[in-house]
């Protein structure tokens, strides 16, 4: 009869080594302890992990789910993704915040052609980080290898994070968004987690990753780390505004023009003053060495902006004062053209 060993070599000859895969997993399940509290009944190592939800009357449970698209790409011609993990739970979590939710647990997904343990544990810890700074437990997730199906040295994450709020304290933008509401901008750090395959096109980093180690004109950083920056979450900074606020966009693929209209009612239409906040250097350095149009860059990239706030005029010096890095980047109108979405001073 074989044994376990003889199955172990078998298996790892067709391209999955169960050895190192048990190994990555005890480290994940002891790295993801650090996030728990006394919700959870069961995490990492079960077939399904169990949390109790306490401290609600009437909670409404809220999802979300999010990969970090081709940055992944770009992390691994600069060998680098001490932030991807970061990049995971914080797209995540800021598209769940938008409604006034808390975060609850976290579970993530891993699948490549044949596991790199170092790799594997670098994203894990950094979506630990996350996880205990949003108060949120990570408690389940899976690792897979697929040769096969994916290229040798490829892989791909995905999170998935459940949150709840108070029903009578949730968001409703629609109902609650009215005409000359002010919109409040929040700063992001650069691109975040959205539109590098074009700019893995401009730069032909296919063809040659050699830009990525280099600094341009205007840049502090190389290339690659200042695409490589982490997206930034917004949880601690708005739950202290969420009884002031009418409505909250994520500002992710698609910029403005796509994610700011999910907000809106039909009759409404949000218009924007370009030069009313600072849109950060790498966004400038893309659309000249690419050639590319404004209009396309604010469809593409999120141009500076992280969260933008539908704000009633009488809060809204209230929701500066609490956030100061916040600016006022235009108003609601009643709507007068198709598009929902107006920038001006491109």
């Amino acid at each position: 009869m074989p044994t376990h060993k003889n199955i172990s070599k078998i298996y790892t000859s067709s391209g999955v080594n169960l050895d190192n895969s048990e190994k990555v997993k005890d480290q994940i399940k002891s790295i993801a302890q650090n996030t728990y509290d006394s919700n959870v009944i069961g995490g990492v190592g079960g077939f399904g992990a169990l949390y109790k939800i306490s401290g609600y009357d009437q909670p409404i449970l809220v999802s979300s789910t999010d990969p970090v698209g081709t940055k992944l790409s770009v992390a691994g011609m600069f060998n680098d993704y001490s932030n991807i993990g970061i990049d995971l739970v914080n797209a995540c979590i800021n598209d769940l915040i938008v409604v006034g939710a808390d975060p609850l647990f976290f579970l993530d997904y891993i699948a490549t052609s044949v596991m790199d343990p170092e790799i594997v544990v670098t994203i894990v810890k950094g979506i630990s980080q996350m996880c205990e700074d949003s108060n949120c437990a990570l408690i389940g997730g899976e690792t897979s290898e697929m040769p096969g199906v994916f290229q040798a040295g490829k892989f791909d994450i995905s999170g998935f994070v459940v949150g709840a709020v108070e029903a009578s304290k949730m968001l409703n933008p629609h109902q609650n968004i009215q005409v000359n509401d002010d919109l409040i901008g929040i700063p992001s750090n650069g691109l975040h987690t959205n539109g590098y395959s074009l700019v893995r096109h401009i730069f032909k980093l296919e063809e040659d990753t050699s830009p990525l180690f280099q600094q341009f004109d205007g840049i502090e950083n190389s290339l690659g780390k200042e695409l490589l920056k982490p997206h930034i979450s917004y949880y601690k900074t708005l739950r202290p505004v969420y009884e002031l606020v009418n409505g909250i966009a994520h500002i992710t693929g698609g910029g403005l023009f796509e994610n700011v209209p999910r907000i809106l009612p039909e009759n409404m239409m949000a218009i924007f003053d370009s030069k009313s906040w600072n849109v950060q250097q790498i966004f400038n350095l893309i659309q000249n060495q690419g050639q590319v149009e404004s209009i396309e860059m604010y469809h593409v990239f999120n141009m500076g902006l992280g969260m933008v706030l539908s704000v009633n005029p009488e809060n809204t010096d209230l929701v500066l004062k609490y956030i100061p890095s916040s600016m006022v980047v235009g108003k609601v109108a009643e709507k007068t053209s198709v598009d929902q979405v107006v920038i001006e001073n491109l």
